[in-house]
Formats: structure tokens, sequence, C-alpha cells
């Protein structure tokens, strides 16, 4: 008999992120976009690319919407429209994705860091003015997992000290601030359309969005080489231009949107409601959401008691989890330069310890969402740790 290999990694009994059975649900709308678009042979920018822009914008409630490469191209167009240069500085949170604080590094800006909030893993804003300088120029804010952060204040802030607020909005399509819609309280608000995004695209794609039709007319030529008639360029900009291909099977997929985060919200309710059932509150803590605001749960991010060994259960039992992210920016080599330490921002360290992303895509189905919840309680059960310590 053959023997299984001592390296081989346990299979996984269903996917953390089903994009196949996204895609079989509305195959054939994909196929006639991508169709269209090949036998009109316009595949950069063009009138696919400005119907998305314009669905978007709807959808969101801006005034305009500018549509680019990537989310981390959405950042970079931000600061450069904004005219952010090197010895200028950022506020941002160190528990995120580094684009955000990547792309202002990439162009001599400081970032400087404050922690997050324990409960929503978005930056404290009650700590950001405290690390105001002469030199700051933006506050960027991060909607991290889905959940909305602290708006209110927060823009009231940047007003009182003249501050840009460029919205990290890249996992947040949808998400909702006192009935309104991230991306449209900043000054720029930017969004990601990688994968795994609940709106995603077939690559990379990214998208700007804003109020003021001034700032959208200069990010249409920075995206563009700085150019609006070929070979005549106003300011020097970069190449991020979103195709035509990606816009047209965006456009398909935004008109599910509002579905799909609908199911998402439901799935979020369940597994709330299985991690009662199976009395685990002293072990896992579900993702918070404000009375003030609307989560779309990009993903369904717990803090676990023992998360390491958790996983490591749940691996074997071929449960899927995700760690965002197993370390907060402050701590990284890439940013070693910036001269933080470790214990400088205790939540966003805490929170790299305990969080883990259980799936849950629209397709999870409840059997597999139990299954989840019930391969925790047999964790637990075995391994409980001190619940008080």
């Amino acid at each position: 008999m053959k023997m299984a290999s001592l390296t081989s990694k346990p299979k996984l009994r269903f996917p953390f992120l089903d994009l196949a059975a996204q895609f079989a649900n509305i195959r054939e709308e994909v196929m006639d976009a991508v169709s269209r678009v090949l036998q009109a042979q316009q595949f950069i920018l063009g009138p696919e690319v400005e119907k998305f822009e314009t669905d978007v914008s709807t959808y969101v409630g801006s005034t305009d919407a500018v549509a680019c490469a990537s989310g981390s191209d959405a950042l970079l167009l931000a600061l450069m429209v904004h005219g952010l240069q090197a010895g200028d500085e950022v506020i941002t949170t160190p528990f995120t994705f580094i684009a955000t604080a990547a792309v202002p590094a990439h162009l001599g800006v400081r970032p400087v860091f404050v922690d997050i909030k324990a409960d929503t893993y978005n930056i404290d804003v009650e700590q950001i003015e405290a690390a105001v300088s002469p030199r700051t120029r933006a506050i960027i804010p991060v909607h991290l997992f889905g959940l909305p952060a602290d708006m209110k204040p927060l823009i009231e802030l940047a007003a009182r000290r003249d501050l840009k607020v460029i919205e990290d909005a890249a996992q947040a399509i949808g998400a909702e601030y006192a009935k309104q819609k991230v991306g449209t309280f900043g000054s720029i608000g930017c969004f990601s359309f990688f994968p795994s995004k609940n709106l995603g695209c077939a690559g990379d794609g990214g998208l700007v969005t804003t109020n003021d039709a001034g700032i959208a007319a200069v990010l249409r030529r920075l995206r563009n080489h700085g150019s609006t008639q070929k070979y005549y360029y106003e300011r020097l900009g970069v190449n991020s231009r979103l195709d035509a291909l990606q816009a047209a099977i965006l456009r398909v997929k935004l008109k599910y949107l509002p579905q799909w985060t609908a199911a998402r919200r439901h799935n979020a309710e369940y597994y709330r409601a299985l991690i009662a059932q199976h009395g685990l509150q002293s072990y896992i803590s579900p993702p918070s959401e404000p009375a003030n605001c609307t989560h779309v749960y990009n993903q369904f991010t717990i803090r676990a008691r023992t998360r390491d060994e958790l996983r490591a259960f749940l691996t074997e039992e071929g449960i899927p989890t995700e760690v965002y992210y197993p370390s907060p920016l402050h701590l990284q080599a890439a940013f070693a330069y910036l001269g933080y330490k470790p214990g400088q921002f205790p939540e966003a360290e805490r929170a790299s310890r305990e969080v883990l992303a259980l799936p849950i895509y629209p397709e999870i189905t409840r059997n597999q969402q139990e299954l989840v919840v019930q391969s925790m309680a047999s964790f637990y059960k075995q391994h409980a740790p001190d619940a008080g310590s």
C-alpha cells in the first residue's frame, strides 16, 4: 500500500474562497462581456471603462470615479494628486496590508503609525492628534476587513488640522458609516478589485472615488502618463489604466454585489449563532459591528485563544483559514528604517497574535459553516486554555 508523504499537507474539505462557484453562477454573462470586448478590439480605457466608472460612482454615491490598474495604484494616484512628496508625513495604521504604508514610502513620504482599536481593528481615532506634526499632510484610515473606520471624529480632526483624508477602502466596497458608503468621506476613496475582494476582477484592478471634479480631471491625466492629448503631457504621471476586459467583467459582477454582500452578512450572523450555540464565547471573539456601521465582511475575522494551535488543528481537520496579518507593519523589516520598536503599538501586535479569518464567501453552505465551528469546538474541548488567562 502506498504511504502518504510525511510532508504532504492535509486536504482541505472546501476552499477558503470559492471563486469557481461564483463564476459558475454568472458564467454566461461574463463570457458575453468578454466576447463583446474582443469583438470591439478596444482594450485600454474606452466605453467599457467609462461605463464601469459611472456604475461605481452611482453605487458608492460619489460624483466621480476614476478606474486604474490596482488598489495600490489607487493610493499612489491619491497621493500624487494631492502633491505629497519626500519629507511629508501621512498617519495610518500598522495593522493593514503593506500597500497602505508602502505606497507613500515609495514617494519618500514617511508613514506615521497609530495603534488600532481592540474591538474593530481599525485606527484608534483618539490617538491620531498626538501623532500630527508640522509635516503631516494626510490621514489614511483603512476600512479593514470590510468595517468602516470611525469617520465622523476623524473627518472633524482632519478639518481642524487642515489635513487630507484618503480612505483605503480596498476591502470595503459597499460598507456604510452612518448610512453613507465608504469612499465618499475624504477627498479621495481608494478601492481594489483584486480577485479576493467582494468585487473582484480576473486579475488586478483598482479605482479612485472623489466628489471633486477638479481632482477627478487630474487623476485621469495622472493615470495616463500625465496626458489628455496624445503625446502631450501637462505633468508627469504613470501608466495605470484599467483594461476594458476587466471593466466589462466588473460591470457584470457589480450588479450582483448587493446580493453577495447580503449573503456575506447572513453568513456572519450564522457564524455568531453557531459560536454562541457551542458555548465558545470564552475562547472566540467574533468581529464587532458598531451600531452606526454596515460591515461587508470581506473577511470574518475572529480573535482566538491559542490561535496558532487552533489553526494547526483546523488544518489537520481540512478546514481552511487565513491570518490577516501575522505581523504589524511597524515590525516588518521593510519598515525598520522608521525606528519603531516592539511594544509601541500593543493592540496591533496583539491582534497579529490572535486573529484568524474564517471562510465567509457568499456561496459557502450552512453545512460547511457548521463544520468550521464544530471543529473549533472540538479543539477547545480537547485543548481548552484557561478562559480567565
